[in-house]
């Protein structure tokens, strides 16, 4: 009776243990990790019990990622399933953030590229903005009025606000040369320094644009519009020859198209985005026509790097981020991934897809190169607010930390004193020690040259700012 009694004494003590080692470990992994992203291990491990829950979708999306709620930014058109660098970037051209005054003298130029999707960002410039003082648009006007706070000025060059001040489309050339005088024309004779003027643009992939210019230009579209004014002067009908004759081209094949030596639609991001006096403007004798892309190239490349922002029409939550985050302007709504376009309904054989590439080779070279630029700038920009997360968290948890021995010390009689060894302290510490061995180990990997070390200090941080699609 009594070896009875004193086993069923002992299974008792043993089972009252296991419940307070129990007890003990669940207070210590939400006082050690009270977030996920702090101990993605254990909460990844969870996570596998969830696994029935994920359900997977084009490109990689899902409802959930490695135990972590669903990143709003991934798998916008089902590319890649990891982003790898090409192009090394300086860290100006990654951290794209402007002190833009919108009650002071700073002015935003839109330069808007046919068939990039310009008109759809136009409308989310003037209607789709939260603003201390809103655009004023109204039914039947196609422009709106985008005053400052308290004064009749604008702060947004664009169609939809000035209209096509400068021409149709007008390009980089154009648009450097005459913004600032329009602006000096539309308003009152100022004393003040010059403005600041914040150009932004939109790209396309080439071969998705080509073929929306085309059908575009089949409806009737001409561009005729346009004035082309480089150094001072429109280009004569030598330098710049028409690829049709009569009032349009409507009804032209992908063929005729194609074969226009003169058209306008090849390359047309590069040329749009160069300054075209560095080779002699229209006039194709005085260099290579390789020599000439060559130079149009680079200059496209330097401006784009320069500009205050660019936006992709293959990503666009992406842009709306990049854009609020730059400007520190919000939109009011999302923007919305629109794939199914004209364009994509386009049943193109793959060889006429190559004679398109082929056509806007100088395209397809600064699209990739703009693609890489903007999800660079993109992880950076990411990676920055999780390190401002991560902070908050910490000073949040030194505070609470603070509180929880204030409150313990109060607890204590004066006469007492805590054990030095007791189990809190012990496995807190050794946390700490493990957690920095860790950090030594991976702060020894090296990182892509590119990488801004200060913002990654370990090979944690980097993996956890590359893109997920």
């Amino acid at each position: 009776m009594d070896e009875k009694s004193s086993s069923s004494h002992h299974h008792h003590r043993l089972l009252i243990v296991l419940l307070m080692v129990l007890l003990f470990g669940v207070i210590m992994v939400q006082y050690v990790c009270p977030s996920r992203s702090e101990c993605q291990a254990l909460h990844r491990l969870g996570s596998l019990f969830n696994s029935d829950k994920v359900t997977g979708s084009r490109g990689g999306d899902s409802e959930l990622q490695d135990g972590l709620q669903k990143d709003p930014y991934i798998a916008e058109d089902g590319a890649l399933a990891r982003f790898v660098p090409r192009f090394n970037f300086t860290k100006e051209d990654l951290n794209r953030v402007v002190d833009f005054n919108i009650k002071g003298d700073d002015v935003i130029v839109f330069l808007h590229i046919q068939k990039t999707g310009g008109t759809t960002f136009g409308r989310h410039l003037v209607r789709n903005i939260q603003l201390e003082r809103p655009c004023e648009c109204h039914a039947g006007q196609k422009k709106c009025t985008c005053f400052r706070p308290g004064k009749k000025e604008t702060w947004l060059f664009s169609r939809f606000s000035t209209g096509w001040s400068c021409g149709l489309h007008a390009d980089w050339t154009e648009l450097i040369s005459c913004v600032p005088s329009r602006m000096d024309s539309r308003e009152a004779p100022r004393s003040l320094p010059s403005r600041n003027y914040y150009y932004i643009t939109i790209l396309r992939d080439p071969v998705s644009r080509y073929l929306s210019e085309w059908r575009h230009v089949q409806r009737g579209a001409t561009w005729k519009a346009s004035l082309h004014v480089c150094d001072g002067r429109s280009p004569t009908l030598s330098e710049l020859p028409n690829c049709y004759s009569g009032d349009d081209w409507s009804g032209c094949s992908l063929q005729e198209f194609m074969d226009c030596p003169y058209n306008l639609a090849n390359n047309r991001q590069t040329r749009m985005l160069a300054d075209l006096s560095l080779v002699g403007c229209y006039n194709v004798s005085t260099m290579s026509e390789e020599d000439r892309w060559a130079v149009l190239l680079e200059s496209a490349k330097r401006n784009l790097r320069g500009m205050a922002f660019f936006g992709l029409t293959e990503y666009q939550r992406k842009t709306q981020y990049l854009f609020e985050r730059t400007f520190n302007l919000e939109f009011i709504a999302p923007f919305t991934q629109l794939n199914g376009t004209r364009a994509s309904s386009v049943e193109v054989p793959t060889e006429t897809q190559c004679r398109i590439r082929q056509l806007n080779q100088w395209d397809v070279e600064l699209y990739e190169y703009a693609r890489d630029l903007f999800l660079q700038r993109f992880q950076v920009a990411r990676q920055q607010e999780r390190r401002q997360a991560r902070e908050r968290r910490q000073q949040e948890r030194r505070r609470l930390r603070g509180g929880l021995r204030t409150n313990q010390g109060r607890q204590l009689k004066p006469t007492e004193t805590p054990h030095p060894t007791n189990s809190h302290s012990v496995v807190t510490e050794e946390w700490r020690r493990e957690k920095h061995a860790k950090d030594s180990v991976e702060s020894e990997v090296p990182l892509p040259d590119w990488w801004d070390l200060g913002e990654n200090s370990t090979i944690e941080d980097y993996i956890d700012n590359v893109e997920q699609w």
